[in-house]
Order: structure tokens, then C-alpha cells, then sequence
């Protein structure tokens, strides 16, 4: 059977529902990203397992701004497939009730902030109560996932997923089973496409943020490839020193709130 450009046409079809089903949400989220930064505040980006992948393809990148703070937890990352650092035991934290906050207690999360949570599934506890626990501390949070699987059951002991903990959802439209090539004499799909649909989702959020500032006649630090007309490495150093600056801030404001 002929399999040329299956994968890629069936994720151009996810992607062309999204832009055409999330429009309005996405608009939503990047409003009120633009308030949090305009405001001083930070984007935070959360996600575990594969989940890191567009936390960290957001920033720091070519086309992304100051303000925008992954997240990532090296122990809900692999660093291996086995053993140590691998994934059977992420896979198991990921799962564990009662972990995110010892994580996100040294995080400058505040008031203002906004909280974006990539999960596919949306029925790990680390995505779950990382949106609680941004919630409860005054944060706009967005989840990031399939509405799919809220055909399934909660596995989180409040009894609810991700997209019902969470004040906007962005439903990326892809199936339960993630991956999306069936191949005859295969007896298992093919070709996963819930991160790249995430990360694009990602870069809608820069994009239409930016436009929104651009609007209100604010522009921040952007991270600028040296091939642009005018851009040199040294380009890069402002964002560097912009991020640093609004990160020392907010923990400040952090500390604050807690002490």
C-alpha cells in the first residue's frame, strides 16, 4: 500500500480543524497573555513526558519573546528510555498524586499570570494539579488537549480531567489513540501527532499575543535569527537580560505573597 505523505496530510487536516475550531479561544488566550505581560507578568508553560516538547519549543527560539517561562521539571523528562532518567519512571510520577506542588512551590507563579498546560490525555495528576494549583493562586489557566479523551474516565481522585480544572480550553482535535496512520498488515497505528499539534498551538499563542501587543503599541525582547537583516548573535542578549529581569521580579512578588 502506497503510504506517501499519509502522516502529513492527515496532520495538515488536524491542523486546519484547529485553526478553524480554536480561532476564538485562541484569541481569548492570547488577550489575556497580552494583559499578564503588559502588566509585567510572566506566560508560564507547563507539560510533563512529551508534554515538555512545546513548553520548551516556545522558548527560548527564533520568534519568541521575553516573558515566556517554561516550566520543565527535569524529573518529569526523560534522559533516557531505561533506567535512570527514563521513561517508565516519569511515566509513574507523571501519574503521582500529590507531587506538582513541591515543583511549583519554587516557581514564580503570581496573581495576574497566565498558565498554559499541554496534555494530551488530560488525566495525569501532574497537569491536573498544576492547574489547580495555579488557579487557586490567582492565575488564568489554559489547557492545552484532546477533548476526545473526556470520553474517558478521570483518573484523578477529584474526578476530573485537565479541560475541567482549567478557565479556557484549546481542543487539538486529535484522537484518543495519538498516533494517525493505519497501516495494512500493521496491527497498530503509526506516526503520533498530538506534540506537533501542541507546539503549533504554542506558536499560535506567540503569535497572536505579539499581534495583540503590537495593537496596544507594545513590543518586547524578541529572540531574532543572526540571517535577519540587522541581527547580529549579540542580537539575542537583550531578550537574555529582559527574561532574567522579569523572572528575578516575579519571584520577588512571590516571595512576597508567601512570606
Amino acid at each position: 500500500m502506497n503510504t506517501t505523505a499519509r502522516y502529513t496530510r492527515a496532520l495538515i487536516e488536524l491542523l486546519d480543524k484547529l485553526a478553524e475550531s480554536q480561532n476564538q479561544v485562541l484569541d481569548d488566550v492570547a488577550h489575556r497573555a497580552a494583559d499578564a505581560l503588559q502588566s509585567g507578568g510572566l506566560i508560564h508553560l507547563f507539560g510533563s513526558g512529551h508534554s515538555v516538547i512545546p513548553t520548551i519549543e516556545a522558548f527560548p527560539r527564533y520568534g519568541s519573546f521575553a516573558g515566556i517561562h517554561p516550566l520543565t521539571d527535569p524529573r518529569l523528562m526523560w534522559h533516557d528510555v531505561l533506567g535512570s532518567g527514563g521513561v517508565r519512571e516519569l511515566l509513574w510520577l507523571e501519574r503521582t498524586e500529590g507531587y506538582i506542588d513541591k515543583f511549583l512551590d519554587h516557581e514564580p507563579l503570581n496573581p495576574g499570570d497566565l498558565l498554559v498546560v499541554y496534555s494530551h490525555g488530560g488525566r495525569n495528576s501532574a497537569g491536573i494539579e498544576a492547574a489547580m494549583y495555579a488557579r487557586e493562586r490567582g492565575l488564568t489557566t489554559v489547557a492545552v488537549t484532546s477533548a476526545e479523551n473526556l470520553s474517558r474516565p478521570a483518573e484523578h481522585s477529584s474526578g476530573r480531567r485537565l479541560g475541567e480544572v482549567c478557565d479556557l480550553v484549546v481542543d487539538t482535535g486529535v484522537p484518543v489513540q495519538d498516533a494517525i496512520v493505519d497501516i495494512e498488515g500493521w496491527s497498530r497505528p503509526v506516526g503520533g501527532a498530538s506534540t506537533v499539534v501542541a507546539a503549533t498551538v504554542s506558536h499560535e499563542i506567540i503569535t497572536r499575543t505579539a499581534s495583540v501587543l503590537a495593537d496596544r503599541g507594545v513590543e518586547l525582547p524578541t529572540f531574532v535569527s543572526p540571517t535577519v537583516p540587522g541581527a547580529s548573535l549579540a542580537s539575542n542578549d537583550e531578550v537574555f537580560d529582559a527574561h532574567r529581569a522579569l523572572v528575578h521580579a516575579a519571584e520577588g512578588r512571590a516571595l512576597g505573597v508567601s512570606g
